[in-house]
């Protein structure tokens, strides 16, 4: 019962040393007798420590190479009772703990009672590797060697679930329920366990705790038990009973149970059998144990009968007031019809297949009570008329009463006849003991007193004789218990009335009753709904209510008849008592959304994840005989974990808080954080045991013979440990993500509207960097389907449309197209001619000398349809500039929609003019270009009013020519410049072709902006800088950081492509600088700086999701501390309201104000000393309480004249944007709402 290993020293563990599983130290110092919930947390570490000791027992088995076949019949039937144990103990918590808890906290059960039904499938699994070593026909080594993991992911599985429930489910049970509820909860706990497993369960319990504990347990359940002597005597009996080793009670138990699982029913009566077989024509004379059932037909028959009575009585009366006492009593009989049903198909007629040939077989037909079931289990959520239920129920009732009495009319006079004449005494009264024993213990005392109630004095008498029959089959204090039971109705303290009365007050106090309602629908029922009764779907649960009476003062024994049917019984069987459901609480319309919406991209990732667990298990596999394998599964481990803790801490901090920010979805998600912090637990020990694998590889080859033996068998020893929790996480985190999408996807989709699914989205792709996305991109893309990967890139850059992501994804993964819709009539034309020689045809001839005797219209318009192409076009050129606030390096602006058509005429031109060997191929364009220098203002005007009269022309066509007119002085410098910069650049030596430094003392390669040890080619201008910031700062362009492709090495000088490190073979990959960034062409040798996938460019810090975030609607990082802000869209791409620089592309650093807009810190601090409110909005700049209340005192002195006292001025309050009148005054305003001064008069 140790705590659990550290995980740095998980990897030094064998695989038959696997460190304990953890346990919760939260009740260290917390007595039972003072939370007596914690007697469930005993069986935890019973369940703990058997679990322990059968892997321990399967390793050393295997480990030896010891495969016997008792070994195997051992191991199978201590895991048959485990699992009888474990599901007793998950059924109960589900109907009785989970059920109360769920009442005072909502959404904490829905989330384990999941759990729970997912356990069968690991049990199976481990069923499934024993019985292939009972068969025995094949190597024994490789399937035991599966089975010691199968037990592995059942041991990791159970005991993480019960960790679970002692950090969140038992702290809040303690909290919400006092010592009183608490033992009444843990009674009805015990009381809705099967006798015959109850039996063995506790002594069982027992035998895992030092003599200390067990006294602390027996004292406890001494004081759970009521102040019956019978029922103490029985159950503290049980817990002290000693039939031998723990094995041999496990033994005798299965050995019960057996017929259950139509063995053979020998094996149940054990050698008493061949007795009883040889003598069973030899029947006791008087009166037979069997024949006690014909008074329990006649019981049931009469109790039917009476049900139907009272529902023709209240049908025809049309008063409803009886109807719940009415349910109740049918709801109990078809309870014990269920089991005692059950229990003849299970008991007595295997026994009859034993006796002679001639015997009639067992009816194969049986009655139908899946109407009756569902209608009193279901019919209700829906809501219908009192009076229709009423019919409803009378015909499903009439139909059941006719099936049970043929069915009973068949055994009185064919089975019970048979058993009278065949069967002694003793094996009659053996079969209804074990009838009874499968029984709950709080089933069962509601059943003898409700029995014994109906029977006269004689009948009783009878029955009581055969229960005071000294019998050795029967303990004798569980006989007195039964004796006293039966006495209770047969003495007249419990009358049929008063039993009803209790029947109904328990459950009542189970389920949510409407009485209340039932008696205001007596004054018109016709079209009165009724509630749900006995709700048990999935939407809605059973209310549990802990301030009844029945169970906050008394220990009652209440049960739960279902936990039978869900351990012992078939899945048949099963269906017509579904287990309850605690469910989710929502406030939210029920969604029926089909299409792909934004929160998918979370689930979306779901399948990747679940395609890398299953690598995980096959690729640790292959490690003991595939050794080079290692270091590729080392690299992809790393890359899951990496991702997972993304997608798992992204969960935990934004989409689970909006989750439980929902008000009736609080703590629906606390089960899936302690997920996330377990399984990175279990990452972390699968990469110790990976590093120690690399250590052990690498070593390999550098040591003896002998050692490296050893080695080897120690890495052996490790593939076999790592593919142990390989499988356990595949199995934790299938079913963790299976549990969020059956659970909380749902919600998301149900309970947010897409607009909070974006922001949620939007928050957690903001914490992403670039280089996580350059591995997760094409990680999510490779686990999808086409049609998935266009949905998850339709949501992800509809998440980011504010931002630069589609260029940065363009820039970064090759190969990567977004098909782009251009707007047919909107997008300006791309030209590929000469815009100076389009606009020189519009010249007058005393500007120009005409070559031909052409119009010049005519030619301008002929050239423009020959040389112009009028396409759509695919991308918009953006315009670039070095950046801002903690930013270090140039930018691409978005333009808005009525620039598009500017910026994209100039980035025509600019593209034409950065082509200079096309300049100055003609002389004729070389005169026009020149006649362009020296064109007066009137000659400018006249073109401009040819062009505007050409009725060739469309606006578009007019409107880029005019453009190009205007303009023509700088396009033609730029040419010439450009035409002199290529001359100059034939030579042999480049300009700038030097070192540049930092340091005074020229030892730190660099400039004033950036350390680092190149400097960059500038094509534009064919000369090094040392950045491109300081290219801007002495050129009159910006430079196209795009069209960067050369570098020069400080350190050897050379002219090169430009890299991360120096290609030339004498600097011996010196590094540029220590950060590189491929898309900006930034080198830095001295700060932190982070590349942002979204703003598309550098940024000084340590990245996103560690200092900064991006806010994908303001289109900004920020600091984390400002998560919390007021969203403008694209707020950054404005520019300063002061001194009308864009802030986006900024060197300097930006202030965000309160209201959501920006401006430079330097304009804050200036503008700040003569205002306080936003030049934008006009709302206050901070919290101005102060000044405000200044200007109250300065007005409370002031006299206003007598001529403007009480009058009053309507006034709009900046702050809180509400309406209001003030009182006059010719300057300050006060808020009557806020009490803010910042207003205005209206």
């Amino acid at each position: 019962m140790e705590g659990a290993d550290s995980p740095e020293s998980a990897a030094d563990k064998d695989e038959d040393e696997a460190p304990p599983p953890p346990v919760s130290d939260s009740f260290s110092g917390v007595s039972l007798t003072d939370a007596p919930i914690l007697l469930l947390v005993y069986f935890h570490k019973a369940l703990r420590a058997e679990l322990a000791d059968l892997r321990r027992t399967a390793a050393a088995a295997s480990e030896r190479g010891s495969y016997d076949h008792d070994l195997i019949l051992e191991l199978h039937r201590r895991f048959e009772f485990l699992k009888l144990v474990y599901k007793c103990h998950c059924e109960t918590e589900d109907e009785v703990i989970f059920l109360a808890l769920d009442v005072h906290v909502h959404n904490v059960a829905c989330t384990y009672s999941l759990e729970h039904r997912s356990i069968d499938d690991v049990f199976d699994s481990v069923f499934d590797r024993l019985n292939v070593l009972l068969e025995g026909d094949q190597v024994m080594s490789k399937p035991f060697q599966e089975l010691v993991f199968c037990i592995g992911t059942l041991q990791t599985f159970i005991c993480q679930h019960m960790l679970k429930e002692e950090e969140q489910v038992f702290p809040l049970l303690m909290q919400q329920f006092s010592c009183t509820e608490q033992a009444s909860l843990v009674f009805q706990f015990l009381c809705s366990v099967p006798v015959m497993l109850l039996e063995v369960i506790l002594p069982w319990l027992m035998s895992f705790f030092s003599e200390g504990e067990k006294r602390d347990i027996t004292h406890c359940i001494r004081e759970l038990v009521p102040e019956e002597t019978s029922m103490q005597e029985v159950v503290i009996s049980w817990l002290v009973k000693d039939t031998g080793p723990r094995a041999e009670r496990i033994d005798g138990f299965l050995n019960q149970k057996s017929i259950l699982k139509f063995l053979s029913a020998k094996r149940s009566f054990g050698e008493n059998w061949s007795w009883n077989k040889a003598c069973g024509l030899q029947t006791n004379v008087g009166y037979g144990q069997i024949d006690g059932l014909l008074l329990w037909h006649r019981t049931i028959r009469k109790d039917l009968e009476g049900i139907l009575d009272n529902l023709y009585l209240i049908k025809s009366s049309n008063v409803f007031l009886d109807l719940d006492s009415a349910v109740v009593q049918l709801k109990f009989l078809i309870d014990i019809i269920i089991l005692y049903r059950t229990a003849m198909e299970k008991f007595c007629y295997p026994v009859l297949n034993e006796l002679p040939s001639g015997c009639p077989s067992p009816p194969k037909e049986q009655f139908q009570i899946e109407g009756l079931q569902r209608l009193l289990n279901h019919f209700f959520q829906d809501g219908i008329p009192l009076c229709k239920f009423v019919e409803t129920l009378i015909c499903e009732l009439e139909s059941f009463v006719m099936q049970v009495s043929k069915l009973f009319s068949f055994q009185e006079t064919e089975v019970f006849t048979i058993f009278s004449h065949n069967c002694s005494n003793e094996m009659q009264q053996q079969l209804l003991y074990m009838t009874l024993y499968m029984m709950p213990l709080g089933l069962l005392k509601s059943v003898i007193t409700w029995f014994s109630a109906h029977l006269s004095e004689n009948e009783s008498k009878s029955i009581l004789h055969g229960i005071n029959h000294e019998d050795s089959l029967v303990d004798k204090s569980f006989a007195s218990l039964l004796h006293d039971w039966f006495r209770i109705g047969y003495s007249g303290k419990t009358s049929v009335e008063n039993f009803r009365m209790d029947l109904q007050k328990m459950f009542k106090s189970r389920c949510s009753f409407p009485s209340e309602q039932i008696k205001e629908s007596v004054e018109s029922p016709s079209f009165h709904l009724l509630e749900p009764i006995f709700t048990n779907n999935d939407n809605k649960c059973l209310s549990y209510s802990s301030s009844s009476d029945s169970h906050t003062t008394t220990k009652n024994e209440m049960y739960f008849s279902g936990i039978n049917l869900h351990i012992f019984f078939p899945p048949s069987i099963r269906t017509l008592h579904p287990a309850p459901k605690v469910s989710v609480e929502t406030a939210c319309t029920t969604s029926t959304i089909d299409a792909p919406i934004p929160i998918d991209l979370i689930f979306l990732s779901h399948k990747a994840l679940k395609n890398d667990l299953e690598y995980l298990v096959s690729g640790s596999a292959q490690l003991v005989e595939n050794a080079p394998l290692l270091m590729d599964f080392h690299r992809r481990f790393h890359l899951i974990r990496f991702l997972y803790q993304i997608h798992s801490d992204a969960e935990d901090e934004i989409a689970f808080p909006a989750l439980e920010a929902k008000g009736k979805l609080q703590n629906i998600s606390h089960s899936y954080s302690i997920d996330h912090r377990l399984e990175s637990e279990n990452f972390i020990k699968i990469s110790h045991i990976l590093n120690e694998m690399v250590e052990l590889q690498v070593s390999v080859s550098s040591i003896d013979s002998n050692t490296q033996n050893q080695t080897m068998f120690k890495y052996h020893r490790l593939c076999i440990r790592l593919h142990d929790i390989c499988k356990s996480m595949h199995k934790l985190l299938s079913e963790h993500v299976h549990r969020e999408e059956t659970e909380l996807w749902p919600l998301f989709r149900e309970c947010f509207s897409i607009e909070e699914q974006e922001n949620i989205i939007r928050s957690m792709l903001g914490r992403i960097r670039a280089e996580t996305l350059q591995d997760m991109l094409p990680w999510l893309m490779a686990s999808l389907t086409p049609e998935e990967q266009g949905i998850m890139m339709s949501l992800w850059l509809n998440a980011t449309k504010y931002t630069l992501f589609e260029e940065w994804l363009g820039e970064w993964w090759e190969g990567y197209v977004v098909e782009k819709v251009a707007e047919k009539s909107k997008v300006a034309p791309k030209l590929t001619a000469d815009p100076l020689e389009i606009i020189s045809t519009y010249l007058s001839n005393d500007v120009l000398d005409e070559q031909k005797g052409e119009s010049l219209c005519e030619r301008g318009s002929d050239f423009l349809q020959k040389s112009c192409s009028w396409t759509n076009i695919e991308s918009l050129e953006k315009c670039n500039e070095e950046q801002n606030n903690n930013e270090c390096t140039e930018c691409k602006r978005h333009c808005s929609h009525d620039d598009e058509k500017t910026c994209n005429e100039m980035a025509d031109i600019k593209d034409w003019i950065d082509k200079p060997g096309q300049i100055f191929t003609d002389s004729q364009k070389c005169s026009n270009h020149q006649s362009l220098c020296t064109m007066s203002q009137e000659n400018m005007v006249a073109a401009i009013r040819r062009v505007s009269r050409d009725s060739s022309l469309d606006p578009q066509r007019k409107s880029y020519i005019i453009q190009n007119l205007l303009m023509s002085d700088w396009i033609t410098g730029q040419q010439i410049t450009r035409s002199e910069v290529t001359t100059s650049g034939n030579g042999e030596e480049i300009p700038g072709q030097h070192p540049s430094y930092q340091d005074p003392l020229k030892l730190i390669f660099g400039c004033k902006h950036y350390m680092r040890n190149c400097k960059l080619v500038a094509p534009c201008c064919n000369q090094l800088y040392t950045c491109i910031r300081c290219h801007d700062e002495v050129a009159e362009h910006p430079i196209d950081r795009k069209s960067v492709t050369k570098m020069m090495c400080m350190k050897c000088l050379i002219i090169q492509p430009i890299g991360f490190t120096c290609s030339t073979i004498s600097c011996k990959n010196f590094s540029m600088g220590r950060y590189y960034c491929r898309i900006c062409k930034l080198f830095d040798d001295d700060r932190e700086i982070y590349h942002c996938p979204y703003c598309n460019l550098c940024r000084l810090g340590k990245g996103l999701g560690i200092d900064y975030f991006h806010c994908m609607k303001c289109n900004a990082c920020m600091a984390r501390s400002l998560s919390v802000h007021i969203c403008r869209e694209k707020s950054f791409m404005d520019n300063c309201p002061i001194c009308h620089e864009d802030i986006f592309t900024s060197n300097d650093p930006v202030k965000a104000l309160p209201c959501g807009h920006s401006m430079h810190s330097a304009c804050f601090r200036d503008y700040t000393c003569t205002h306080y409110t936003c030049p934008i909005c006009s709302k206050s700049l901070g919290d101005m309480q102060v000044y405000f209340r200044m200007l109250d005192a300065l007005l409370a002195e002031e006299k206003i004249p007598q001529e403007y006292s009480g009058r009053t001025q309507v006034i709009l309050c900046n702050d809180c944007e509400k309406r209001g009148n003030a009182p006059f005054h010719w300057l300050y305003h006060k808020c009557s709402y806020c009490g803010s001064y910042n207003t205005r008069l209206l």
